[in-house]
């Protein structure tokens, strides 16, 4: 089940955060980002805190800024769940486009972004430390 996210929740993200991510974002970031009115954080929850995303929406634009899936649960489609609701909740605010940044190396993410129909639009260089690598700039404008 994918729910907003909830402060019972936020151990479980950072969790994931910690696993997903070279550069995690810290627990202090993350209560902050829940308890603010720019951006909207969901949670898979089945098993625990399986996997979450947070987007930001500005006017009709949306920015996809961390998606993530526990790895032991990786391959079960849990990631589109995240993106389904991600697209309805932009659909409701009357996105016209969502946009994203993800790691040039990050195959699995770009087919999983290219399967809603994102495309690539540009590249960032040196984007990402940690390693240092580009990020590839997607874009979807058919929402």
């Amino acid at each position: 089940m994918v729910h907003e996210m909830v402060p019972e929740d936020l151990s479980g993200v950072l969790e994931i955060e910690r696993q997903c991510f070279s550069d995690p974002w810290s627990y202090e970031m993350i209560e902050k980002g829940i308890k603010g009115s720019l951006d909207t954080w969901l949670v898979l929850w089945e098993e625990g805190v399986m996997g979450y995303c947070v987007f930001r929406t500005v006017a009709d634009e949306c920015e996809l800024l961390r998606i993530a899936v526990r790895s032991e649960f990786r391959g079960r489609g849990l990631s589109k769940k995240l993106m389904d609701q991600m697209v309805f909740y932009s659909r409701q605010k009357d996105v016209k486009s969502i946009f994203l940044e993800v790691r040039e190396s990050n195959d699995r993410a770009k087919n999983l972004y290219r399967s809603y129909g994102f495309v690539e639009e540009g590249v960032r260089k040196h984007y990402y430390l940690n390693p240092c690598e580009n990020a590839v700039i997607m874009v979807c404008r058919d929402i």
